[in-house]
């Protein structure tokens, strides 16, 4: 173990840090976090805080647009993890094992009404590439339906899907049979099916769109039209999964059943790299005459199970959801009293859960919002798709005064940004 650092060493360390990363690997990441305040390396991890290299703490309302939800380094998932290690490595994935075995029981337990069957991948954009792969195979047709600024990862058949076409124009053509129409507008996904629609794929919470929940009304009407038009139905819960939402899945709000969930990010308690595709047994029909139709390397790795696993028994055990639930109810009451006072700069909270999106009234506020929480012990971005909205998304073990310190430092930002002028200079 090396010798303690003093204050101007670890200021070099990180220094050094910050610009190896610009130099090897992304110079306009590195300017775009600095501008945000963002210049943040990362040291200890903790719960719902991480603290800068140089020892400053911050509440992470970041969390990878919601990998952390048991919390940051959670000791039952690193015990969990270390245990594996003892006995089990990767695994081979084409190969049967029982940890592979034990998640998908468990997947198939605790995800709503008839879900069964589970493909492993490593990442969201996987399990989205064969959920969409899947539809098109099972039903030999060819159309996909996503909605306006989706997001559904970056790999070939996810990246077609997504709703933004910065993402896509530089790798046209894109896949075919894509096409996208308004989020929550039921009509307008009625007037697209066609006879060869597979699938539409929607998020039941849009994300990077701007966090817009789905309304019951539009759930229950895209299983009907599913349903009337032999279209199968996907539900993109990467973000929603594992109690973001206040429910186990966010598509249990209104009680619909999609035939494809996918689900990534906080599954790996951020330890490990997991994602799955979980699909009806009618399905598996494909599967049984194309076996070897998606093959992932480190995919439902045995290490990366177990850690699952673990991340699922502690969000039951512990109630998380439930927790969530009560954290957003709290953070909603300091928003409601940000609004008041600040009418000039924030215009509406968009919410489910503790997925929370912050409208301000201006495309400038979200990147001097960044820079001003930073500055009082808050790490939280502005969404890719609209800099006025900015997306909160704490760990869902964040206690009661961790959401006042929260809520205390959007005061303390939003009354520093009206002292500089507000928006009028903008």
């Amino acid at each position: 173990m090396g010798k303690e650092m003093n204050k101007s060493e670890l200021e070099e360390l990180k220094q050094k840090a910050l610009s190896d990363f610009a130099k090897y690997v992304n110079p306009q990441k590195a300017r775009t976090l600095k501008n945000a305040g963002l210049s943040i390396i990362e040291g200890k991890r903790e719960g719902a805080a991480v603290w800068d290299v140089t020892g400053e703490k911050y509440i992470d309302c970041i969390t990878s647009a919601g990998s952390f939800n048991v919390g940051r380094r959670n000791p039952e998932i690193v015990n969990a993890l270390k245990n594996a290690l003892d006995e089990y490595d990767l695994g081979v994935f084409l190969l049967c094992s029982k940890p592979k075995a034990d998640l998908a029981k468990k997947l198939a337990e605790i995800t709503p009404g008839d879900l069964q069957y589970t493909m492993y991948g490593s990442g969201g954009g996987e399990a989205n590439d064969f959920a969409i792969k899947l539809s098109r195979g099972f039903s030999m047709k060819t159309e996909v339906i996503s909605t306006i600024k989706a997001y559904h990862g970056h790999t070939g058949f996810s990246l077609a899907a997504i709703g933004r076409d910065e993402y896509k124009k530089p790798f046209f053509p894109m896949v075919p049979g894509y096409t996208q129409v308004a989020y929550n507008d039921l009509k307008a996904m009625e007037e697209a099916v066609t006879e060869d629609t597979a699938a539409i794929i929607i998020e039941p919470v849009q994300g990077e769109g701007g966090i817009y929940p789905a309304t019951d009304e539009y759930m229950k009407g895209l299983r009907k039209l599913c349903d009337d038009t032999e279209t199968l139905l996907i539900f993109d819960e990467i973000q929603t999964g594992f109690g973001r939402t206040g429910k186990f899945f966010s598509c249990e709000h209104s009680g619909v059943v999609p035939d494809i969930m996918t689900i990534a990010k906080s599954m790996g308690g951020a330890l490990y790299p997991i994602s799955a595709t979980i699909y009806r047994e009618e399905l598996n029909d494909f599967i049984v005459t194309h076996p070897f139709t998606h093959l992932s390397t480190f995919g439902g790795s045995d290490l990366g199970c177990i850690v699952s696993l673990a991340v699922i028994d502690y969000l039951i055990e512990n109630k998380i959801p439930e927790h969530a639930d009560k954290m957003g109810k709290r953070f909603q009451k300091g928003y409601d009293e940000l609004l008041k006072k600040y009418p000039e700069l924030f215009k509406e909270v968009r919410r489910k859960g503790l997925m929370m999106g912050l409208q301000y009234t201006n495309d400038s506020i979200g990147p001097r919002m960044s820079y001003q929480l930073a500055l009082n012990g808050v790490m939280a971005i502005y969404t890719g798709n609209e800099p006025s909205v900015m997306r909160l998304m704490p760990t869902l073990t964040i206690e009661p005064d961790e959401v006042d310190f929260v809520i205390e430092a959007l005061d303390k930002s939003m009354a520093e940004i009206m002292k500089q002028g507000g928006i009028e200079e903008y």
